[in-house]
């Protein structure tokens, strides 16, 4: 069986989101060859993007917060109360530097035991198409173009395309293409995961 993951599963992971352990489940799948996971290099990189620009955001909080706790405490009261800010601008800061470490900690697990599927200039032309027929947008457009070229290219008896939003993919052709090449579209990783488990179950 083959399972296509798009960057919301990388970063579901990274991030440690609310349905991170389904995904870590369906990672523990593909190392015991039960299952073939394939994600697109592009999402293997888009989470960077994710994180670098949260690392900014919080940066620039941060400088905001130091402007305003120097004003506080120049009012005796103030004082104890703004070391708490101090204690969560630290937490902002260390939580993003370890959210990047279990990014490249996972990047390098996945390019172990996941198939990638390489961003050419095929893939690159067919995301334009998408695009527009579909209204999606540049980085989703390329997620699809890398997932549909890999199912035409193996013609997979079963398959599914987990992701996170379904309205990034809100397109009833979107949903029909895959099925044309038996792949089953699922917008959350837990019912992706209880998918995977009756397939195997079903195969046994």
């Amino acid at each position: 069986m083959k399972v296509y993951a798009e960057t919301n599963f990388v970063l579901e992971m990274a991030l440690r989101q609310e349905q991170y352990c389904d995904c870590e489940a369906i990672v523990r799948l593909c190392k015991e060859r039960r299952i073939n996971l394939i994600i697109p290099a592009y999402s293997l990189v888009e989470p960077y993007e994710t994180l670098i620009r949260r690392h900014r955001e919080r940066k620039k909080l941060k400088r905001v917060l130091e402007t305003e706790l120097n004003q506080l405490e120049r009012t005796d009261s103030y004082i104890a109360k703004s070391l708490e800010v101090k204690s969560l601008m630290t937490l902002l800061i260390q939580s993003t530097e370890e959210e990047m470490k279990r990014l490249k900690e996972l990047r390098n697990d996945l390019l172990r035991v996941a198939e990638t599927v390489p961003l050419n200039s095929e893939i690159l032309k067919s995301s334009a198409e998408h695009q527009n027929e579909h209204d999606l947008s540049p980085q989703d457009a390329i997620v699809y173009a890398s997932v549909l070229s890999h199912l035409k290219r193996t013609e997979p008896q079963t398959a599914c395309f987990l992701n996170k939003n379904s309205k990034d993919f809100d397109d009833p052709d979107i949903s029909e293409m895959l099925e044309r090449y038996q792949c089953q579209m699922l917008s959350r990783f837990d019912h992706g995961y209880q998918f995977i488990i009756n397939k195997i179950r079903v195969a046994n």
